[in-house]
């Protein structure tokens, strides 16, 4: 048992069965690091030895994860499951809302689509009955681990939403749960942003805030002394830690609308494959290109303009939350004919799922499910459509994926296969005009009776290929086939895999916790969550 396990064990010197152990990491702003810092948190807890499990009630997020029983959670509570060594579940975050529009968002309860609903309808019409399913999903992860990491979403000083609120203040007393208020110093305004905070809130909610985390901070910590003594005498509470910027940090970032793409190359490199994505304004679950950033041979580039397209050596389309009103941004933009113009050139061309979708010859939706466009033609790169309907498929999947020969433009020769699995989720079902390879083989991760089905398409040169299968590129193996075979077509010797995507995870898991821990007051947050469950006796 570490110190802070021991003095968080208490006088029993064992943890009471019937109540388990909770704190809250709210925010001063979206994107703080809210998820980030609880990640942290899981993983320190975890590392102490406790079964630790994460919680947001309610997330908004276009960024998703599917458990193991094929139910889709927002990504970081998924990435937060991961860092505490357990398997996803609905009940870390019951409520996922997911934008369709500027208006309206896919409501998606316990990992299934309820309803799309614009946010007048859901506050007055659902946030009644969303308060019991978030408090009953806490419960059950109450009873089974030892200690619940919430998260909040936003602030909880948005004075607006606080009289229908379930994921800041409301759920932190549904819980009992003491909080930490997180802040970015980075942003400017720190201390303003705290005590305006606090400011806004009731006085038991004020009380619930136990400390301050001051986050993403540069500099010496010496210079800033002075600000964290008067912020302490001003609100009469602790600064729990100043946790300095950390750089480089591949994990998924906060769950957010305000979504920046991860750091890209602002230009192609000539020692490097110069990758473009598009970036498209509903792109979905962007941690689909996460493993290209960490490879030494690879220049990522983002595009949402003709401008930014360049030359590149390979083109992806991601994934959309909104297929059709992505392609029209294509059109309107002109990125359509540059996209053509380079598989013209015979060059590399690969669509993830909603990118997928527009590879085909048309997308069809006769009841208005994602847009009120009837039909619109695609980019043709497939001989395929895709016609929407109100089920929503989301499955973890294993399989078989057809690799490249040495020679990329010898389809017939294309015999290397690797291991994969990853997951799909997306609204419609694709269909083929006319024969095409397809270059997997999938089949059910959590049912060993589901018949295997071939999946995805591939063009007979076998430069532009499309697959539903979120999480392809973070098969290691079947990556760096594919970055060898661009690496061929342009004269390139091919090069040995040495990038393990899951244990650099891993690892940086571990190095988030470890510099978190330097920079934060463990043992005071062990205090925090005794008081709250002496409280709750």
């Amino acid at each position: 048992m570490t110190p802070e396990k021991n003095a968080a064990a208490g006088s029993k010197g064992k943890r009471d069965k019937a109540v388990s152990r909770v704190l809250m990491v709210q925010g001063t702003a979206s994107d703080v690091g809210k998820s980030v810092l609880a990640a942290a948190l899981c993983r320190i807890f975890a590392q102490d030895g406790w079964t630790v499990a994460p919680f947001k009630s309610q997330n908004m997020s276009l960024n998703s994860y599917v458990t193991p029983d094929g139910k889709e959670i927002g990504r970081a509570q998924g990435m937060q499951a991961d860092a505490c060594g357990i398997a996803a579940a609905t009940d870390m975050n019951p409520i996922l809302l997911k934008p369709s529009s500027d208006r309206t968002s896919q409501v998606v309860v316990h990992g299934k689509p309820y309803k799309t609903m614009d946010a007048f309808s859901y506050r007055s019409e659902y946030l009644t009955e969303a308060g019991q399913i978030v408090r009953t999903a806490l419960e059950r992860l109450r009873a089974k681990y030892e200690i619940v990491v919430l998260e909040g979403a936003g602030s909880p000083a948005e004075i607006n939403l606080k009289d229908r609120d379930i994921v800041n203040m409301r759920m932190a007393a549904w819980a009992d749960a003491p909080v930490l208020l997180a802040a970015d110093i980075d942003r400017g305004g720190v201390f303003a942003s705290i005590v305006g905070t606090l400011e806004l809130l009731e006085p038991e909610e004020r009380d619930r805030i136990k400390g301050f985390v001051i986050n993403k901070f540069r500099g010496d910590v010496e210079l800033l002394k002075p600000g964290l003594e008067w912020l302490e005498r001003r609100t009469g509470k602790p600064v729990v830690g100043v946790i300095p910027y950390l750089p480089d940090l591949r994990l998924e970032a906060e769950d957010s609308l305000s979504f920046r793409p991860p750091a890209g190359d602002a230009q192609a490199r000539p020692d490097r494959l110069d990758i473009v994505v598009i970036r498209l304004p509903r792109w979905s679950n962007f941690t689909d290109i996460d493993p290209l950033l960490a490879e030494t041979d690879v220049s990522v580039r983002f595009a949402a303009n003709r401008e930014d397209f360049g030359f590149p050596d390979a083109v992806i389309l991601p994934g959309s939350k909104n297929t059709a009103e992505d392609l029209l941004f294509l059109r309107e933009t002109g990125l359509d004919r540059l996209i053509l113009d380079h598989r013209s050139r015979q060059g590399w061309l690969t669509g993830i799922c909603g990118g997928y979708q527009m590879l085909g010859e048309r997308l069809n939706d006769p009841e208005g499910i994602e847009s009120a466009h009837a039909s619109l033609p695609g980019l043709a790169v497939f001989p395929m459509e895709t016609t929407f309907g109100p089920d929503k498929k989301t499955v973890r999947v294993t399989g078989q994926a057809q690799g490249w020969s040495e020679d990329a433009d010898a389809a017939a020769r294309q015999t290397a296969h690797y291991d994969i699995e990853g997951y799909e989720i997306h609204m419609g079902r694709t269909f083929f005009t006319e024969p095409v390879t397809h270059p997997l083989l999938l089949a059910s991760a959590e049912s060993r009776a589901a018949s295997p089905y071939s999946e995805g398409a591939r063009s007979q040169d076998g430069r532009a290929w499309g697959t539903y299968v979120h999480g392809i590129l973070h098969n290691d193996g079947f990556r760096r086939d594919w970055l060898n075979a661009i690496r061929r077509s342009k004269g390139w010797p091919p090069i040995a895999g040495e990038l393990n995507y899951n244990r650099l995870r891993e690892a940086e898991f571990d190095r988030l916790a470890d510099h978190v821990r330097r920079h934060l007051d463990i043992r005071k947050l062990y205090e925090m969550m005794n008081e709250g469950m002496e409280g709750s006796r």
